[in-house]
């Protein structure tokens, strides 16, 4: 088995993507949009952490996140969200026997890709790839046309021009 080794950072700012288990032609992350950010919100207030980008498509969901100053937990914040999630669901989903035996769901799958952000490019770039996923995706052509994301927030801070990455055309979207 690969030996996984994640970069704790207390305070620092991360880029995570976390997949549903079954990713073909599944919608539960959008047809339950209000449930996850009802668990969002609910692990935020016990387990704080501020919201850079966040972006939710049908079947996996892209952020960046920052941690508080001395707390580097986000394990324990994604084991939360994914947990509050699948616990409010009805069941339904197939089961393997390993999944049966460890009283697991069958709904995300067990890791994560987690990306610790080194600077401001680093930052811009996966901020930009947070937004600019629903288009690469196809699901729509402009990535305003998306509304699980929080594009909408920041181009109303200016972070963003409305018309960033329109018809599929990346620009940069940030003061320079």
């Amino acid at each position: 088995m690969p030996d996984y080794r994640r970069a704790w950072y207390p305070g620092g700012t991360y880029f995570f993507t976390v997949n549903l288990l079954q990713r073909q032609e599944n919608d539960l992350l959008t047809r339950h949009v209000d449930l996850l950010r009802q668990t969002v919100r609910s692990v935020r207030k016990r387990h704080p952490f501020k919201i850079h980008g966040w972006v939710v498509l049908p079947d996996h969901m892209h952020c960046v996140i920052e941690l508080p100053p001395q707390d580097s937990d986000f394990a324990t914040r994604w084991r939360l969200i994914k947990m509050g999630f699948s616990k409010a669901l009805s069941r339904g989903e197939k089961l393997t026997a390993v999944r049966i035996r460890r009283g697991e769901r069958g709904i995300w799958q067990r890791r994560y890709w987690e990306h610790l952000i080194r600077d401001e490019a680093d930052y811009r770039a996966h901020m930009d790839y947070v937004h600019i996923n629903p288009v690469k995706h196809g699901l729509v052509r402009s990535v305003a046309d998306w509304p699980y994301s929080t594009f909408h927030n920041l181009v109303v801070e200016g972070v963003y021009p409305q018309d960033w990455a329109g018809d599929g055309e990346m620009g940069l979207g940030y003061d320079d």
